[in-house]
């Protein structure tokens, strides 16, 4: 309790502020980067489940297609007594070996599960049914008269019956077909083909179980990670709306007071209240120290603007860096002196002054220099008030244009120049002087800005 009276009293502080929020949006960031790693984690899970399954699909597949193969080549070996079928049966058989590695690569994959044991009962159908091929091959070698011993020992060794031996050659080759075509050996295949659709039913069932417990997770996952998204957000709007409260807006507003020179409330963060108090601390002494001046010794009598002497004590004590120097020249003053005399020079001064005053701000400091040369310093200013400052100049022309109080029609001319950093008194009264030179030899009733292209 005593903590939070002290914030109301002094303010909270910025930097614990941004510190405050830095650590939250960090802990929530790292929670969220371990959500997507899990999310991630996940989707390369289902990713692999999706590739185990085509390859436990395609394994039960080659096996499907070496029976067949095996089938098809011993098939055509029969039928036609070509030696090239019986190489390719015995080179899938014994080297390319399909059947083997596709029961062998599920097991490794997925274990001996279920859909194992029935692909690999499809591969003992498949076994059992090369004796029946065998005896068929060795019918073929008989029935076409080859010599057995140049065939594999599978078949060369293959011992037929009596019976088998004492047929016709015609005989044999259609008892060689009868074996790979009767009833006998089609329910063998079928048996074969049963056992790989029962296979294939398993994985598709363990896998769609597995892909749906993995999908719930998933789910869940993506909840909150939109959860901790929405959290972030949330911080960052926090944030930005806290800065722009405590931070941007007391800033803002500062400027604009110390434009119009008075004091800055004491509100927001500790820093802002830190320099308000600081700020106002001196606008305060700069005031009294205005008020001592000695009207008489700052002032000049016909005008009553600063002289001389107050414009070298103001060019020393304000900021330069945010001022401009503006200086004013009658045009043709010495001929309104020489011909209408000092009475009416004197007049035209006064009516410039009064002008000027009305055109400027109260806080500007109006100083004549000396002759008809009079200097606005203009604290708080900078280049966007450029159009505005020529449009009073021009409202000050068009007012002496109209003749008055016994003045004929006159105008003025006024050069410009703004301050920088690390500028001093005597440069910045030497651009406004350069600047009003140009405008003078441009013409009369003319205004230049030190360094712009015209």
């Amino acid at each position: 309790m005593k903590y939070l009276k002290n914030i109301k009293k002094r303010g909270i502080s910025l930097r614990a502020l941004n510190m405050v929020m830095l650590v939250i949006a960090i802990l929530i960031s790292a929670v969220l980067f371990v959500a997507m790693s899990r999310t991630t984690k996940m989707y390369d899970e289902t990713h692999e489940i999706t590739q185990n399954l085509l390859s436990w699909r395609s394994n039960s597949y080659n096996l499907q297609v070496a029976s067949d193969y095996l089938t098809e080549q011993m098939r055509s070996f029969v039928i036609t007594g070509n030696r090239e079928y019986l190489d390719n049966y015995f080179k899938e058989a014994q080297e390319t070996r399909r059947r083997e590695w596709a029961l062998e690569d599920l097991r490794n994959l997925h274990g001996e599960t279920l859909a194992y044991r029935d692909l690999n009962a499809a591969m003992q159908e498949s076994v059992s049914l090369m004796n029946t091929e065998y005896h068929a091959a060795r019918l073929a070698v008989e029935a076409y008269g080859l010599n057995v011993a140049d065939f594999p020992e599978e078949v060369a060794t293959y011992k037929l019956k009596a019976d088998e031996l004492s047929m016709e050659p015609s005989k044999q080759k259609e008892a060689a077909e009868l074996l790979l075509f009767d009833d006998a050996y089609s329910r063998e295949k079928a048996q074969i083909t049963e056992h790989i659709t029962n296979c294939l039913s398993d994985l598709s069932n363990e896998m769609n179980a597995e892909q749906a417990e993995i999908s719930d997770r998933l789910k869940k996952q993506v909840v909150a990670e939109h959860a901790l998204t929405v959290i972030l957000i949330v911080i960052m709007l926090c944030i930005v709306l806290l800065t722009t409260r405590l931070v941007v807006n007391p800033l803002m507003k500062c400027v604009d007071l110390i434009r119009d020179e008075m004091d800055i409330p004491v509100k927001g963060v500790y820093e802002i209240r830190f320099l308000a108090k600081t700020y106002n601390l001196i606008h305060r002494t700069n005031l009294q120290s205005r008020e001592q001046l000695t009207y008489e010794a700052m002032h000049d009598k016909l005008t009553g603007l600063y002289n001389r002497r107050g414009y070298d004590y103001i060019m020393k004590n304000v900021d330069l860096y945010t001022s401009a120097l503006l200086l004013f020249d009658v045009d043709k003053f010495k001929h309104i002196n020489d011909s209408l005399g000092h009475d009416c020079g004197d007049k035209a001064l006064v009516r410039v002054t009064d002008l000027i005053i009305k055109s400027f701000r109260s806080q500007d400091y109006i100083c004549r220099l000396g002759g008809d040369e009079i200097a606005v310093v203009m604290v708080h200013t900078d280049e966007t008030l450029t159009k505005l400052l020529k449009k009073k100049i021009k409202k000050i022309n068009d007012s002496l244009k109209e003749e008055k109080d016994g003045l004929p029609s006159f105008s003025v001319s006024a050069g410009m120049a703004f301050g920088e950093d690390g500028i001093d008194g005597e440069i910045l009264f030497k651009r406004a002087d350069e600047a009003l030179y140009e405008a003078k030899n441009a013409g009369r009733s003319n205004v230049r800005i030190f360094g712009e292209n015209v």
